[in-house]
């Protein structure tokens, strides 16, 4: 027997991940989000330039092929994707903002856990175009309607600001100054100096508790200002937020505001939603310079905190030895816009009974009178077989 790859789950009922992408589609679309599909494999420069080499999806955790001579990889995450897709098609041309949304899988290399696996789904959103801190707090209103959409309340939203490089330069050099280098980990070891700023986001409890000591004031006043009006906005909208100083998300490309927002129903791991503002990754893949703002939501998370769908019932089942019979009438209703199934093996009539009970709203009986018996939970009849279809749309 062959079995599936590890990190890898086959997804036997859709209903949750068909009304997530359904409400998707309804609520990215009432904020003018139009969505877009980019290829699952990109060159991988696209990543290395983008998402940023001294990250662990880089470094450690792409899919990445070597095809005649030329490098590609797994798209480990679709910002980078989105962002060449902007500029390869020449969207900067098109009236500001342009908002585009995604779905689907992404693939990274890394120990498979609960809700995290080696092929994994995001949903998410990029606003490109407007450096104003009204975008920032839009973007977090459209995940917080989403969330609210698939009846999740029961949430925390966390913001922090990451300032400016120019700012952010300063900061690095605060934090390699405040830190012991023999205390840290290996990982952050390597990112003392590559990128210090990533030791804040590090999971281990002693680079952790270092981290937590280190002054975290240091944004200009220009960014401290944009901060005070991304909150302004967020008060505006009612929506409740903490500033967590130590969010500083995993990728490299982010600037200024980032947050998560965090579910009490999960455990340790209980973010649902990153995002930030990523103001140079336009230029940085070739483009003009852009600004733009975005965030990514695990849709292996958000199924584990849904409720469950209940299958939907048929509108009829037929139940008929005439085969012929009974494929014409469930073409007929079927053409009509009704849900229809018969028995295609032809099972004796006490088998389709039981099957229709359990499959099917209503039963429907070929009779060789050119009568059809209509059996529901709490009525039965006889009606005319020219006369069924149009019986059936008025149920």
């Amino acid at each position: 027997m062959i079995n599936i790859v590890k990190g890898t789950k086959d997804i036997l009922d859709a209903a949750q991940w068909q009304e997530m992408e359904a409400k998707a589609l309804e609520v990215f679309s009432k904020y003018g989000y139009k969505e877009i599909r980019t290829p699952i494999f990109e060159v991988t420069e696209l990543f290395s330039r983008g998402v940023g080499d001294t990250t662990d999806i880089v470094n450690k955790e792409m899919y990445t092929f070597e095809k005649n001579d030329r490098s590609i990889t797994l798209r480990p995450e679709n910002t980078a994707g989105v962002v060449r897709a902007y500029i390869e098609n020449g969207m900067s041309r098109l009236t500001t903002p342009v908002k585009l949304w995604y779905k689907g899988p992404q693939f990274r290399y890394e120990r498979p856990q609960a809700g995290r696996q080696r092929q994994f789904h995001q949903v998410g959103v990029e606003m490109f175009g407007i450096k104003e801190a009204a975008a920032d707090a839009e973007v977090i209103m459209t995940a917080v309607d989403y969330l609210h959409a698939l009846g999740l309340c029961d949430l925390d939203v966390e913001i922090n600001s990451l300032g400016c490089p120019v700012c952010r330069e300063g900061y690095k050099k605060r934090i390699k100054e405040s830190l012991d280098f023999d205390k840290l980990c290996e990982d952050c070891q390597s990112r003392y100096e590559k990128n210090p700023l990533r030791i804040l986001d590090c999971k281990v409890p002693a680079c952790n508790a270092l981290a937590a000591k280190i002054d975290k004031d240091f944004i200009c006043g220009e960014c401290a200002e944009h901060f005070e009006q991304v909150k302004a906005y967020l008060d505006a909208l009612k929506i409740k937020y903490t500033v967590n100083k130590m969010i500083v998300r995993g990728l490299d490309y982010y600037n200024r505001t980032v947050f998560e927002i965090k579910s009490n129903n999960l455990g340790s791991q209980n973010a649902v939603c990153g995002g930030g503002r990523y103001d140079s990754l336009v230029k940085t893949l070739g483009g003009e310079d852009t600004p733009a703002v975005g965030w990514a939501m695990g849709m292996e998370r958000l199924a584990s905190l849904i409720a469950p769908i209940e299958p939907q019932k048929l509108d009829a089942y037929i139940v008929s030895n005439a085969t012929a019979e009974a494929f014409k009438l469930a073409q007929e209703l079927r053409d009509a816009g009704l849900n229809v199934e018969f028995d295609l093996s032809n099972k004796k009539i006490k088998k389709q009974f039981e099957k229709a009970a359990k499959a099917a709203k209503t039963t429907l009986i070929l009779r060789d009178d050119d009568m059809v018996c209509v059996e529901t939970a709490s009525e039965k009849c006889e009606v005319k077989r020219s006369d069924i279809c149009q019986m059936m749309l008025k149920k």
